[in-house]
């Protein structure tokens, strides 16, 4: 009942929201001279605010890149944190211009919400983390166990699958944002937390004695992890698109934050990188011709390809420790599922 209201509430925005989809998203930002992108806002690693405030994570890179392609270098964001419960709303009714909040693409919310998602900027699947104290080495063991879960994600249907298909009870123990539910952890309001892998890693690492806790092995579920837009503003919807896409064939093609400027002057570059820099082909006034030739340079110069975007934020070397190699994460040609479709 509960999934059900949510999905009538969200339509019932959507089709108030039908006027803003019309009115075309980017001549919006542009006008504003912002883009209004919503985030989860306290998932480390994805979005959550700096020392200085300032909101890091592959998440939040997305929607500097987006603002990028539109404004320029290093254009506007204004950032609004929301709780799984309300994103899909805040999207559906205007409130943001995208959602970038490690939310998973399902045919549900693909088909009755209003809503277009754009590509995967993180791979995923639910997994379980305990306490070592807990003297738990898989998920199967967790029969009777009190689970934490965020309320309004995949993760509770995910879950009473599990256990469901496994002969097994639980007792689900449910917040509404990942801070209070993390909380309901480290004060033992329950026996096990329940989410995204990354989404643990991320948790885990912010606990007081992060080594005191594990992630269980099994992966239970599948979570492909994107941005989403409203539908009804396909050129918006083409460019959301292309910003990932830009930052997958900006990492096979060798460009960088660092050398993109190089490229961009060399006349005798290889004609696909040319398209991505913009000085060949048109290719962002084929996504609409209210961009700028150097839409995709402007992605990268300002986020840099999508594997320096990981290994800044999620990678081995930060506190999440995810490393990508071998992983879904890694790029179709390293043996991983990212596939970006040809600038041409």
């Amino acid at each position: 009942m509960k999934q059900k209201s949510i999905i009538i509430s969200v339509l019932a925005a959507g089709m108030a929201a039908a006027g803003a989809a019309s009115a075309q998203t980017i001549d919006s930002v542009k006008g504003r001279n912002e883009l209004v992108c919503g985030v989860s806002g306290g998932l480390a690693g994805f979005s959550a605010p700096d020392d200085s405030g300032r909101m890091q994570g592959l998440d939040a890179d997305y929607c500097y890149g987006l603002a990028a392609a539109i404004l320029g270098p290093n254009g506007n964001v204004r950032f609004v944190n929301l709780t799984a419960k309300e994103r899909f709303e805040a999207l559906a009714s205007g409130e943001v211009d995208v959602l970038s909040r490690n939310t998973t693409h399902t045919l549900t919310r693909d088909a009755s919400l209003g809503l277009n998602f754009t590509y995967y900027n993180f791979i995923d699947g639910q997994a379980f983390m305990v306490y070592k104290s807990l003297g738990v080495s898989s998920a199967l063991d967790l029969d009777g166990a009190r689970v934490c879960v965020q309320s309004g994600t995949t993760t509770e249907a995910n879950m009473a699958d599990f256990f469901r298909t496994n002969n097994m009870s639980y007792e689900q123990i449910a917040y509404d944002t990942s801070p209070d539910t993390t909380q309901g952890f480290e004060n033992n309001y329950c026996d096990v937390l329940s989410s995204d892998t990354s989404q643990l890693a991320s948790i885990r690492s912010e606990l007081s004695n992060p080594s005191d806790a594990v992630i269980l092995p099994e992966v239970i579920s599948k979570e492909p992890l994107g941005p989403v837009v409203r539908q009804g503003d396909d050129e918006f919807f083409n460019l959301a698109k292309w910003v990932l896409y830009a930052v997958l064939n900006a990492e096979e093609l060798g460009i960088t934050q660092a050398n993109v400027d190089q490229h961009r002057g060399n006349a005798d570059a290889d004609p696909a990188i040319k398209r991505l820099v913009g000085t060949e082909g048109g290719m962002c006034k084929l996504i609409s011709s209210k961009l700028d030739d150097a839409c995709l340079y402007n992605v990268v110069k300002t986020i840099g390809n999508y594997g320096e975007s990981y290994e800044r934020h999620v990678g081995a070397n930060t506190p999440l420790g995810i490393n990508r190699e071998g992983t879904p994460n890694a790029l179709w040609s390293k043996g991983g599922l990212l596939y970006a479709p040809p600038l041409r």
